[in-house]
């Protein structure tokens, strides 16, 4: 491996965030009171200028390579970016005034913000086990310190040590799977795995072994079953705007993650992981819409939820092998993918309305608090059913077409029981979904307060909610970037 001449150009946008949030750190340590006025809009432009520098500098359609093969530039780690960029830069708009009502605006927080970002940006174009696990661990480390960052609520802080002490479980499984998939290789190089050949007869138990693990630590970045006992604890203690995040943007990047692992390094050896792929998403798919239903905490709901929607992400990915590099593997990954992207902009838009409701001293976060809310605000009461529809896939909104997307996958690869499954949980699923409608437009409000946000968290959650309806009309467009980011990668 040479390093000679590398292109830092494709790692301008990581250079521009990781000085920005070294930035807001030092800004914040010597110029508390005067920086934290600034620290928000400083982060926000921040997500702007990587957006622009990742569409302008990175969006020739090749491939490409620098540090010797270590980071790989491709439409696929372009799409992923920019739409965790978006997450990012939704989440910042939406949870602003939740800190401010509370007093915890903090430039650290926005430096934590950042610094997740930029290890969700690595693993877009880690194509190198060392670099994976470096970007998991950057972007772990800031979002466990988020969800605790509320250090005068007790329930902040246990969320937080839950999280960090099972995220350190998970990362020592990873860190353990790579070693030994190492000893067996001989290199870390995703391409250099993918091209390694036959194993040798003594060598295929411990190369399982080490898989075994891989998947295991990609399962629990995920949330998936059953390395999901962190996940309802964590979202519903973490500061909602917190929640969000974790929601969003961290699941494209370990879907980045995922296909980079699975498909560019360890497709030929495919036989080892899909049974064990398959088995966690059918498991996260019944778990997470049963255990939904009796949830009385949205948050808890919306985890839960969440798992069942990992699920159809791991499904699309397990499958895309049943036929080998044919046209049937681009219409199950470029399905995943853009089932990631709908599942992303769902998460926004329903963590955005408990937010909208959420005030000091209320969180928003019971049921109960959805209660009425027609009576309150028809507009925003429309986008919840449009929101809660979304999520249950409800014909003709985007996330009905998102489950299309996978479930034909399924069953083109022949895996008709787990499509039957996928579609009976789902009409499972879609009863908590629904109850959240019926509370909203058949139930006395129990609050009567009218809803206080500015107008630009007013304005993106309208559009955030609208484009779930209006995309779900129109699909064709992000259905093709998705499989022109397969087609263009592949």
């Amino acid at each position: 491996m040479t390093l000679e001449q590398p292109n830092w150009l494709l790692l301008l946008p990581q250079i521009v965030v990781a000085a920005a949030a070294l930035t807001l750190i030092t800004a914040g340590a010597f110029a508390r009171d005067q920086w934290r006025h600034f620290s928000y809009l400083f982060a926000q432009l921040t997500v702007i200028a990587t957006t622009l520098i990742t569409l302008f500098t990175v969006g020739d359609p090749r491939v490409q390579t620098t540090f010797g093969g270590m980071i790989l530039v491709d439409w696929i780690s372009l799409v992923v970016q920019l739409f965790i960029d978006l997450a990012v830069f939704a989440t910042l708009i939406y949870g602003r005034f939740y800190l401010i009502e509370r007093h915890i605006e903090r430039a650290e927080y926005y430096a934590l913000v950042l610094l997740a970002l930029l290890g969700m940006q690595v693993l877009t174009v880690a194509n190198h086990l060392l670099l994976i696990y470096l970007g998991v661990e950057l972007m772990s480390l800031a979002l466990y310190a988020l969800v605790a960052f509320d250090r005068d609520q007790l329930l902040r802080a246990e969320a937080g040590m839950k999280y960090f002490v099972l995220g350190a479980l998970a990362s020592g499984l990873m860190l353990y799977g790579m070693s030994v998939l190492y000893g067996v290789t001989g290199t870390l190089a995703l391409p250099e795995i993918a091209g390694h050949g036959a194993l040798r007869p003594g060598d295929e138990r411990l190369f399982g072994f080490g898989l075994a693990f891989l998947v295991a630590g990609i399962a629990f970045k995920f949330g998936a079953v059953p390395f999901h006992m962190w996940v309802a604890d964590v979202y519903q203690g973490a500061p909602t705007p917190v929640t969000l995040l974790l929601s969003s943007a961290p699941k494209l990047a370990a879907f980045a993650m995922a296909f980079r692992l699975l498909v560019f390094g360890f497709f030929e050896y495919a036989h080892y992981w899909q049974t064990m792929l398959m088995i966690v998403a059918v498991a996260s798919i019944v778990l997470g819409n049963l255990a939904a239903v009796v949830q009385q905490n949205i948050k808890r709901m919306l985890a839960y939820s969440g798992i069942s929607h990992v699920g159809f992400i791991l499904l699309g990915l397990s499958v895309g092998v049943a036929d080998g590099q044919t046209q049937l593997a681009l219409n199950a990954y470029s399905a995943t993918l853009f089932y990631a992207v709908v599942y992303a902009l769902m998460s926004l838009a329903a963590f955005g309305l408990v937010l909208l409701l959420a005030r000091a001293g209320f969180e928003a976060d019971r049921l109960e608090d959805f209660k009425g809310l027609n009576q309150r605000s028809r507009w925003f009461a429309a986008l919840l059913l449009i929101t809660m529809f979304s999520l249950a896939g409800v014909p003709f909104f985007l996330g009905f077409f998102a489950k299309l997307a996978v479930l034909q996958a399924v069953v083109a690869a022949g895996f008709l029981w787990v499509a039957v499954v996928a579609v009976v949980m789902s009409l499972v699923g879609a009863f908590y979904y629904l109850r959240v409608v019926k509370l909203a437009y058949f139930d006395e409000p129990q609050e009567r307060q009218p809803l206080v946000a500015s107008s630009e968290t007013r304005v993106l959650l309208s559009g955030n909610a609208l484009a779930l309806a209006l995309f779900g009309l129109m699909p064709q467009g992000l259905m093709s970037l998705a499989a022109y980011a397969m087609i263009a990668s592949l």
